[in-house]
């Protein structure tokens, strides 16, 4: 089976904005995916925002964590969490062991209203990281989705103590 490679799309429009995920969503993203977080934090006007993936057959778990930060970022500002529309049950059995549920509407159902936000969406482009910042973002992602739960922070606490170790060694 080909895995379609990861991409990412945006639209904003009337206040609301669309992130859509597609395809097998990678840590290689994660630079794109924190820099529309830190844009969203400054977005004025912004009402809802809307994550799409119904079209991600993966989302690991660095993808995860910056879409958390999302939710962080627009936390107090929005009347309503951010959305998450999932189809994939997969993907869907993996928000909901994150303890997405927390911080996002979680819905399967297909909103009435996308066609023409999707027409809106254009594709972000990969914005390169250095292996030190991809890094930084690993370890920060992480971060962020051990303070969602108890279970994220037992399964993520190795691997966060590991690059932890990695970066101090880095920096000597």
């Amino acid at each position: 089976m080909l895995i379609e490679e990861g991409r990412i799309k945006a639209a904003f429009d009337s206040g609301v904005f669309v992130l859509k995920l597609c395809g097998d969503v990678r840590l290689t993203l994660c630079a794109t995916l924190d820099n529309q977080a830190q844009r969203l934090a400054e977005t004025p006007g912004l009402r809802a925002v809307l994550i799409d993936l119904r079209e991600a057959t993966n989302v690991d778990s660095t993808a995860l964590g910056f879409l958390a930060k999302v939710a962080m970022a627009v936390k107090g500002r929005l009347e309503q969490p951010p959305t998450i529309i999932v189809d994939n049950p997969d993907v869907r059995k993996m928000l909901d062991v994150m303890g997405f549920a927390r911080f996002f509407t979680l819905m399967e159902a297909p909103l009435q209203q996308t066609s023409a936000l999707n027409d809106a969406l254009e594709e972000l482009p990969e914005e390169p990281a250095d292996e030190e910042g991809l890094r930084e973002r690993i370890l920060e992602a992480h971060r962020i989705l051990m303070h969602m739960n108890e279970h994220n922070r037992e399964q993520f606490q190795p691997l966060v103590e590991m690059l932890e170790s990695q970066d101090a060694s880095s920096h000597h």
